[in-house]
């Protein structure tokens, strides 16, 4: 059975499982299949998820109009997350969180989205150079225009903490990277949520597929594979062994609970970050499966600690 938490300052409830749209870029993740993909995300919401959660530069557009295209008519019954702030043109990346570039952003997604508001809008990144009052008056304005319901923050650090302090109970999320492979932002999805009142969310949860259990030292992939590239750390060298050395210690675990190696690694943040949302990409449906079988039954206080002190 799914399990269900209100996102802070809103009446927005998601579940704790919420489908990562990254893959439904189809860019930099091997072989896939934009059928199963669609698939996946009925099979989703099939099985109680009602959270997605993308961005306009996840494939330039691309994750936000397949995402729209699996939903169609289910789109009332699910919150759907994006993000704004990474823009991209004449082939070049920078970030940009000025207001007439989150008018144009917000635009955009709501049409490759096909709807006519969105749940969750969040700040990819800080430009360093909007004051975060400035794009606080800009969501405010769309929030109370319809057009989004509640806003969140994305990849914000200890630094940040300053100018967002007087902005508390605004915003109602706040991602990050973290998982049992990647423990570093781990401050900032808990004293900094608390500090904010925010509900923390974290991507990266599998690790980029390395918790999985389904590679060994042998791994290798294809160049269109973005694990390739030695800025995914948990793929390469001692960080990969690392990696592996968390695997073993979770698989006697995972038959303990009758359950995919997978779902131990995404009940170690459910149970260790208290009422947080794991985000997992998926590309077919036996993977969405597997992550959803992280719900409804708890680790023991000795396998957190056992987890906890292995990954750190």
């Amino acid at each position: 059975m799914m399990e269900y938490i209100t996102l802070k300052n809103s009446d927005i409830k998601v579940s704790r499982i919420c489908m990562g749209g990254c893959p439904m870029g189809q860019y930099g993740w091997g072989d896939v299949q934009e059928q199963e993909l669609l698939d996946t995300v009925n099979v989703a919401i099939e099985n109680g998820v009602n959270f997605f959660d993308t961005a306009d530069t996840y494939g330039l557009g691309k994750s936000e109009e397949t995402l729209a295209k699996a939903l169609g008519e289910k789109r009332q019954d699910v919150v759907i997350a994006t993000k704004f702030g990474v823009r991209v043109e004449n082939g070049k990346t920078f970030y940009d969180n000025s207001p007439a570039y989150i008018e144009k952003a917000l635009t955009d997604s709501l049409r490759r989205l096909k709807t006519d508001y969105i749940d969750v809008y969040q700040i990819h990144y800080r430009d360093g150079v909007t004051p975060i009052g400035d794009v606080v008056d800009a969501l405010e304005k769309y929030k109370a225009k319809g057009y989004i319901r509640s806003y969140g923050l994305s990849n914000i650090y200890e630094e940040d903490l300053n100018e967002l302090k007087s902005f508390s109970g605004k915003f109602v999320s706040m991602q990050d990277e973290f998982s049992l492979a990647c423990r570093k932002n781990e401050f900032e999805l808990t004293d900094l949520a608390k500090q904010l009142l925010l509900t923390p969310m974290t991507w990266g949860s599998l690790g980029q597929g390395v918790l999985t259990g389904k590679y060994d030292i042998n791994a290798s992939f294809g160049s269109n594979d973005r694990r390739s590239r030695e800025i995914y750390v948990n793929f390469h060298g001692e960080k990969f062994r690392k990696n592996l050395e968390i695997v073993e210690k979770m698989r006697p675990i995972a038959e303990n609970h009758n359950v995919p190696v997978s779902a131990v690694a995404l009940r170690f943040i459910l149970d260790y970050l208290k009422d947080s949302v794991v985000l997992v990409g998926a590309k077919r449906p036996s993977q969405i499966l597997g992550n959803i079988a992280a719900t409804d039954w708890c680790l023991t206080d000795d396998e957190i600690k056992e987890l906890d002190l292995i990954s750190k």
